[in-house]
C-alpha cells in the first residue's frame, strides 16, 4: 500500500503542496546516513499519465552538495513509502530509452495493478 511520509511534506517554495493534499508531492526528510537528507518527489500513479505506476524519486542532499542515495537509504525510503511485503524496483531501462534528467537521483516503482513476479527465494538469499 503506497502512502507519503506526510509529516515531511515541502508546503513553500516551487515543490510545495499543501498538508495532506493527497498521495503526491515533494517530501524532505532526514536520512539514516548522518548529516544528510534525502528529498523524494512521490506520485500513487493516479493520474492518466503514471498509468498506474507508483513512483518515488530520490536524491541525497547536503546544504547545495547532492550524491545519488546509498542501499541503506533507498531501502529506507521503500519502508516509509510502500508496505513490508509490497514488491518495489529500480528499473536498469534499455539503452535506447535510457533519461537521466536529474543527476544523483535514483526511482523506485510499483505497479498498482500487476504483480511483479520475483525470483525463488533460494537465488535471492
Amino acid at each position: 500500500m503506497f502512502r507519503v511520509p506526510e509529516p515531511s511534506r515541502v508546503t513553500t517554495g516551487p515543490m510545495a503542496t499543501r498538508p495532506n493534499e493527497g498521495l503526491f508531492g515533494a517530501f524532505l526528510l532526514p536520512s539514516p546516513e548522518s548529516g544528510w537528507a534525502l528529498q523524494l518527489i512521490c506520485d500513487n500513479g493516479t493520474l492518466p499519465e503514471a498509468h498506474g505506476w507508483e513512483h518515488v524519486s530520490v536524491t541525497a542532499r547536503r546544504y547545495e552538495r547532492t550524491r545519488v542515495p546509498t542501499w541503506r537509504e533507498m531501502a529506507f525510503v521503500k519502508a516509509e513509502c510502500w508496505g513490508p511485503e509490497d514488491v518495489v524496483v529500480q528499473f536498469h531501462p534499455r539503452a535506447s530509452e535510457y533519461v537521466n534528467v536529474h543527476q544523483d537521483v535514483l526511482h523506485l516503482w510499483r505497479h498498482r495493478d500487476q504483480p511483479f513476479p520475483t525470483p525463488p527465494e533460494n537465488l535471492v538469499g
